[in-house]
C-alpha cells in the first residue's frame, strides 16, 4: 500500500472513529475509573471478540456492560451462572402449544446483543460449552431449527479469582475463544470516594444512546481495512512463536516454565486487537505500540505455565513481559 492510499485511509478512519470519544465519555459518567476495562470493552466490540473478566465482586462489571449497551441502544441480558443451570436456561427450549398441537420455540436470554455471563465457572461443562459454541458460531440450534444471533453480539464472562470451591474451571480450548482476559483490580481511593458519592446520591445517571448498532457494524469493517505492515505482522508472529519455542528466540530460561504456547487464535486476535486499538487512536495504520499495548490481555490465557513455574511464583504475565522485552521491536 502506497503512502497516498494510507493517508486517505487515515483521514477516513479519523472521521469514522469520532464516536469512540463520545462512547468513552458516556460510559465514564456511570463507571468511575476502570478505564482499561472500558477501553477493552470497546476494543472487543470493534474487533468482534469476547472478554473474560477476572476480579472481585462489586467492581462495576455489570454496570459497565449495561451502560455500554445503553450507549449503543442495544439489548442487554445478565445470567447468574450456578451449578444447577441447564443449557435450555441459556439458549432456550421447545414448548408444546396445546392450542396449536405443536411445539414452539421459546428463545433464551442468549438472544441479546450484550450478554453478561456472571461467574461462568460456576456452571457445568455442558452449559459452558453451549455458551461458547454460540460465541464461536454466532448461531443457536433449538430442536431442528437454527437461529442466527443478532449483531453486534458481545459476551462478557466473569469469574472470581478467590472462590474456587464448587466451580468448573474453563478448559483451555474454551478459554481460547475469548479475545481478552482482563484482570480487574480495586479502584484508587479517590475513585472509590467518587463511587461512594455517586451511589449514595438521589440522582441516577442513565446513559443515553450516542451511536446505533448499524454504525458499530460499519466501524468493524473499517477496523479490518486498517493497514498492517508486513514488519508488524512479523513482529506479531515472533511474539506468538516465542511462546511456543522460546529457545529459538533467545529465551532459554523460559523453556522449563512453559507447558504450551499460544494457539493461532493468539496471532489472529493480536492483529485484530492492534487494528482496533489503532482505530480508537484515530489512525489508519498499526504501529508496534498498538501490538504491545494489547499483547498481555490477548495472550494471558493462551499460555500454559508449568508446576515448576507456579512454584517460583512465575505467572503468564511475567512470561509475556519477558517475551516483549526480548523480541526486537521493528
Amino acid at each position: 500500500m502506497d503512502s497516498a492510499t494510507i493517508a486517505t485511509l487515515n483521514d477516513r478512519v479519523k472521521r469514522d472513529s469520532m464516536f469512540v470519544n463520545a462512547l468513552r465519555e458516556t460510559i465514564g459518567k456511570s463507571v468511575i475509573g476502570q478505564q482499561q476495562m472500558i477501553d477493552r470493552l470497546i476494543l472487543a466490540l470493534l474487533a468482534d471478540g469476547h472478554i473474560l473478566l477476572e476480579g472481585m465482586p462489586g467492581l462495576a462489571k455489570t454496570l459497565a456492560v449495561r451502560t455500554l449497551a445503553s450507549a449503543i441502544d442495544t439489548k442487554f441480558q445478565r445470567i447468574q451462572f450456578t451449578p444447577d443451570l441447564l443449557p435450555a436456561d441459556l439458549i432456550g427450549t421447545m414448548i408444546y402449544n396445546q392450542q396449536q398441537h405443536e411445539f414452539t420455540v421459546k428463545k433464551g436470554p442468549i438472544f441479546s446483543n450484550f450478554l453478561l455471563a456472571d461467574e461462568i465457572n460456576r456452571a457445568s461443562a455442558k452449559v459452558q460449552s453451549a455458551l461458547l459454541q454460540a460465541m464461536q458460531e454466532r448461531q443457536v440450534t433449538i430442536g431442528d431449527q437454527t437461529f442466527p444471533l443478532e449483531e453486534p453480539f458481545l459476551v462478557l464472562a466473569t469469574q472470581n479469582p478467590i472462590e474456587q470451591e464448587g466451580t468448573y474451571p474453563l478448559p483451555e480450548a474454551q478459554l481460547d475463544r475469548f479475545m481478552f482476559k482482563i484482570l480487574i483490580s480495586y479502584p484508587q481511593k479517590e475513585e472509590e470516594r467518587l463511587i461512594m458519592r455517586q451511589q449514595t446520591a438521589n440522582t441516577i445517571i442513565v446513559a443515553e444512546p450516542v451511536i446505533q448498532p448499524s454504525e458499530i457494524l460499519r466501524a468493524r469493517k473499517a477496523v479490518r481495512e486498517i493497514y498492517l505492515d508486513q514488519k508488524v505482522e512479523n513482529y506479531i508472529l515472533d511474539l506468538v512463536f516465542a511462546t511456543r519455542d522460546p529457545v529459538k528466540y533467545q529465551l532459554p530460561k523460559l523453556k522449563g516454565l512453559l507447558h504450551y504456547g499460544s494457539s493461532p487464535r493468539g496471532s489472529i486476535y493480536l492483529a485484530l486487537a492492534a487494528k482496533a486499538n489503532a482505530f480508537m487512536q484515530h489512525r489508519g495504520f498499526v504501529t508496534p505500540e498498538d501490538v504491545r499495548s494489547v499483547c498481555t490481555d490477548v495472550l494471558r490465557h493462551r499460555i500454559g505455565i508449568t508446576y515448576e513455574a507456579e512454584a517460583e511464583n512465575i505467572t503468564s504475565d511475567s512470561v509475556i513481559a519477558e517475551v516483549l522485552q526480548t523480541i526486537p521491536v521493528p
